[in-house]
């Protein structure tokens, strides 16, 4: 049995959904409420949001390590464009960066990150988040 590429591309979506992501957390920064998905284990942070074709509105994806160190993201089989803002391990936005959606090319953190958040392109401009804010409500983080 051969498979059109649209239906092999909905079989990937449907084995990804079945990933077991953490539910969704809440997160704020400042007064801007947010809704994640947790990418907390291996699988989970290399899939991210992969084969995805939407996000709602002020959701996203926190992807979350087990120690702190250098980070990379690319985004092999990712659909949407996306930005990316690292974050150290007091939750703070170390820098935030665009990504262009199936480009394999690296985009890196501006030192040690503990976190990355993922939201639609864009998102992090249109409510004014700069690096230096701070993301209240990360797992694991004492601050919060």
């Amino acid at each position: 049995m051969l498979l059109t590429s649209p239906q092999l591309r909905r079989l990937i979506r449907e084995e990804v959904s079945r990933a077991h992501f953490s539910s969704n957390i809440d997160l704020a920064i400042g007064n801007i409420k947010l809704s994640v998905e947790v990418a907390d284990t291996p699988l989970t942070r290399q899939l991210g949001l992969m084969y995805r074709e939407e996000l709602g509105e002020n959701c996203g994806m926190l992807f979350a390590f087990p120690t702190a160190g250098q980070r990379s993201f690319w985004m092999r089989n990712t659909y949407l464009p996306l930005s990316i803002a690292y974050l150290n391990e007091d939750g703070r936005i170390l820098n935030i960066e665009d990504m262009v959606p199936l480009n394999e090319i690296s985009v890196s953190s501006n030192g040690s990150s503990l976190y990355a958040l993922e939201m639609d392109q864009g998102w992090f401009t249109r409510y004014g988040v700069r690096p230096g804010d701070m993301v209240n409500g990360l797992p694991g983080c004492a601050r919060n």
